[in-house]
This record gives structure tokens, sequence and C-alpha cells, in this order.
């Protein structure tokens, strides 16, 4: 599937909604995709999905608090309204964003949808959010075959202000064999379709650089002994392990890892499904010392500094995952869009067309947020790939977070 001549496109359809909405302003205009409409003093619905309950919930609740520092910023108002946030736990699972997306999906009051949190949310959901019109934008979704050129329809209502794996595997990748000098590595997935496409990638790079992989092991969700897995990976001899996994699995892959023998001076790296405070919990005093890649905060643009005195503020804590800025961004996207195809009538309806709405975000170039200056693709891809490696020390497991400076680059 491919987008092209998306300002033209943008540009007849809000010709074509004004034509329609005629000067009473009590007549839809026509979208292919439907169009919302919103009586005179209701509020604008915008739908946020993605895991905020469970081990995994920092990633979902970190960027819901970044979208809510957005709407504070915009005075809680959108077109002179009231801006409501629906949410929807997606619980980190395909099975959870699939009925996540089917509750959104239901809600005709939906303008936009900030969303999901996990890969795997988008992968069971994102049919049900583009067949009902509407377009989602993840801030934390990273799994490269979302955005891929190759995508299928069912795609056309996704986008992502996060960074692709594609990038991040290959950050590691050089981090470990140019940076630590490291030559060997073994790798560790969940089966989620982020952590399985991310060691991937690794391993892809990995290889291209020089280095070996000697072995490629996974163990499952909700899984709790690691040893058996962490043997084989012992037996294999490398000098690094790579488990870009989520925070319950990778809080027992690292706090069992020294006790394999073999693995006593194995170097241990996971990636921003570990960036959290939780995980460093769930790890205890083993945490100190492996590394994690994540979004490269010191790239930030330089009102993320106000962005975090608001979130502070606001939220009586530092940020407690790797994506808050870039659902303030998402949420900001999707905020431009709206108003510019947005067509209020002199009764004070509001409508939204979700084809105009959906043109608009792809239109998206240039735009000035907090992690850079993003522009949409023609496949979703709107973010900047900024990837930095950062190092757990006994500052962060004795409770202080996040981590204060990358070690890389």
């Amino acid at each position: 599937m491919k987008f092209t001549k998306i300002g033209a496109l943008v540009a007849a359809a809000v010709i074509a909604v004004s034509a329609c909405s005629g000067s009473g302003g009590s007549t839809p205009p026509a979208d292919p995709l439907g169009v919302v409409t919103i009586p005179k003093g209701e509020p604008i619905s915008i739908g946020f999905w993605g895991v905020i309950s469970g081990a995994d919930a920092a990633l979902g609740v970190d960027v819901r608090n970044g979208v809510q520092v957005a709407i504070d910023d915009k005075g809680g108002k959108l077109l002179g309204r009231t801006i409501r946030l629906v949410e929807q736990d997606g619980l980190c699972t395909p099975e959870g964003g699939a009925i996540a997306a089917q509750k959104l999906a239901a809600d005709k009051t939906l303008v936009g949808l900030i969303g999901s949190s996990c890969s795997d949310e988008t992968v069971g959901g994102i049919k049900t959010i583009t067949e009902a019109g509407l377009s989602t934008i993840s801030a934390s979704n990273t799994r490269p075959k979302l955005t891929d050129p190759k995508r299928d329809a069912t795609y056309a209502g996704y986008f992502r202000t996060a960074h692709s794996d594609a990038f991040q595997g290959k950050a590691v990748a050089e981090f470990v064999f140019n940076k630590l000098g490291l030559k060997t590595a073994g790798t560790l997935h969940d089966g989620s379709a982020y952590a399985e496409a991310l060691q991937a990638v690794f391993a892809e790079e990995f290889s291209k650089l020089g280095g070996k992989v000697l072995i490629q092991e996974a163990v499952s969700k909700g899984q709790t002994d690691m040893k058996p897995a962490l043997g084989r990976v012992a037996a294999a001899k490398p000098d690094v392990l790579y488990f870009p996994i989520f925070t319950a699995e990778g809080g027992f892959v690292a706090a069992q890892a020294k006790d394999v023998t073999g693995l006593e001076n194995t170097v241990l790296i996971g990636s921003d499904g570990l960036f959290s405070v939780d995980f460093v919990k769930a790890a205890g005093p083993a945490a100190a010392g492996m590394y994690l890649s994540s979004p490269n905060f010191s790239a930030f643009q330089a009102g993320y500094a106000d962005f975090l005195t608001k979130h502070q503020a606001k939220f009586a804590t530092a940020p407690i995952q790797a994506f808050h800025a870039h659902g303030y961004d998402a949420f900001n996207i999707l905020y431009a869009a709206i108003e510019k195809v947005a067509i209020t009538g002199s009764d004070g309806t509001t409508y939204i067309p979700r084809k105009a709405l959906r043109d608009a975000i792809y239109a998206t170039k240039d735009f000035k947020g907090l992690t850079g200056v993003l522009s949409c693709g023609q496949y979703g891809d709107c973010g900047a790939p900024i990837i930095a490696v950062y190092q757990i020390t006994d500052r962060e497991t004795g409770g202080q977070w996040p981590p204060e400076k990358p070690v890389w680059p």
C-alpha cells in the first residue's frame, strides 16, 4: 500500500468538507471513512489504548502521562471544547489489543487514538481500528514490520512517533561490537512481536559487523524459572547476552543469570521494554552494571526540560519509562491534524471527517516536537530514530530513576 500526494488529498478533502457543510452547518460533510459529529457543548473525545495494568504497566502509563501533560499545555481544550480522554487497557498482548480495539471502534464519539503501547497490542487490534475509520498514533511500538513498505491495507490507520527497531537493533549491535569490543553474542526473546523482531535485527547487524551469534534462545511470557534457558546460553559461552524483553520476565533473567555457571562474566543488555524503575526493582541488585538501549533523551529538543518540570509537578515523579515525550508528540500531531480538518457550522456542531484527518496526519511535515523535528512518511513512521545506551548503576538500583547520562554514543 502506498500513499502519495498526501498534501493534495488533504486540501481536496478540506475543500469538499467545507462545501458540504453548508452555511448553516447542519449537514454532515461527505467522507469515505465517515464523519464524527460533535453537537454544540459536547467534548472532543480522544482514545488511548495500551497496557496500564500488570507488570508492564509502566510502558503505557508513561505514555499516558505524556499525553496528559500535552492536554494540560492546551488548557484541556481543542476547538474550544473540553478534551475527553477515553482509555482501554491493551494488556500488552494481541488478545488484549483486540478487545481494546473492539471497544474503541464501537465508540462513535472518538475522533482519533493514541496507542497502542506494545507492538503485540497493535498486531491484535489494528485491523479493527483501521476498518472503523479510526487513526491511531503509537508512542512506543517499535516492531519494524508495523511500518514496513510491504504492510497491508489493515495498517492504513497506523502511525508512530517511536523509532523502528530496525534502528535500535543496529545501534545495540554497534555498541556491543565497536564500543565494548565484544565479538560473540547470545540472544533471548519471549515470543512477543517486539522482542522476537528486535533480537533478530540485532543478530543480523552484529553478524554484518563481524561478530558471531552463538545462540538464539527463547522463554515464554509468564515464565519464572529462566535457568534452563540460561544454562543453554551459558553452554554456548557468549561474551554478551541480549534480551530485549519486558519487565517481569526480564527481571527473572537478570536476577538468575549470575547464578548460572558460565554466565558470571557475561555482559547483560536489554532494550526499551526494560527501561523502567519497575524492571530494576524486579531484577534487584543483579541489574547493576547491565546496559539498556532506549531513545536518546540527551538529544531531545530544548522544550524537554520544561516538560520534565511539568511532569514532576503533575505526577510527583520523574518519567517512569522511555516514551513519555513520544506520547506528548503523538498527541500534539493528532491535535494539529484535527484542527486542520475540523468544520464547525453556525449552529455550533463540529464535524471531523475521518479520511481527511488520516490524510492530514500523513501530511505532517517538520513538526517541532520534544523528540525532534518530525515528519510522517507514507508508511506511518513519524519519529526521530535517535538511540542511546545507558548503564544501570548502584544509583538506579538504589531507587533513583532514570539513569542520568548515556554511555553511548
